[in-house]
């Protein structure tokens, strides 16, 4: 089976399931939005690029899955209400990327998969393990972060490690 843009895409959404939801910090969401501007400025990859657009479309989803929790909407349905939250996201942001021709241009792959789908794929995945990530040396140091700012630092230092490696096989 042939490993498509498409299927990617679609197939991303399904592992940020959270089963409950969890708060991302605005400041999150703000360094992510930075780094996407700061890197289109730049004119840098789309595979990095993508990182911080997928990066970007969880803290949105699940700020968005946070703000439903406290506002009790859609509480009985929560598994629903966030599936259809995390699609909203991912089609408000993925199908104008489509329907502008920036994912499926030909010659922009890597590997046989389109670059900017593929940073999208990742960027959203890390971001994911690096709330799990968090949240468990949280748990392990009596529900404390071990530094000031450690639920910022460790999605961007995440996210840079994979751009690192992103720039590393494109160069």
């Amino acid at each position: 089976m042939k490993l498509t843009a498409k299927k990617l895409l679609l197939g991303a959404p399904l592992i940020l399931l959270p089963s409950a939801a969890q708060a991302i910090c605005p400041l999150c969401v703000i360094a992510v939005g930075a780094g996407l501007g700061l890197s289109e400025y730049l004119g840098i990859d789309d595979t990095i690029s993508g990182s911080w657009i997928g990066a970007l479309i969880v803290a949105m989803a699940w700020w968005n899955i946070n703000w439903f929790e406290s506002k009790k909407i859609w509480n009985d349905k929560r598994q629903m209400r966030n599936v259809l939250t995390i699609l909203a996201y991912y089609l408000l942001v993925v199908a104008p990327l489509f329907w502008q021709g920036l994912i499926g241009q030909p010659g922009k792959t890597i590997f046989g998969i389109d670059k900017l789908a593929l940073g999208i794929t990742v960027g959203s995945i890390v971001f994911v393990l690096s709330e799990i990530w968090y949240n468990k040396l949280k748990q392990k140091n009596n529900g404390r972060a071990l530094f000031p700012f450690q639920k910022v630092v460790t999605p961007i230092m995440n996210l840079a490690i994979v751009d690192l490696l992103f720039y590393l096989l494109i160069r």
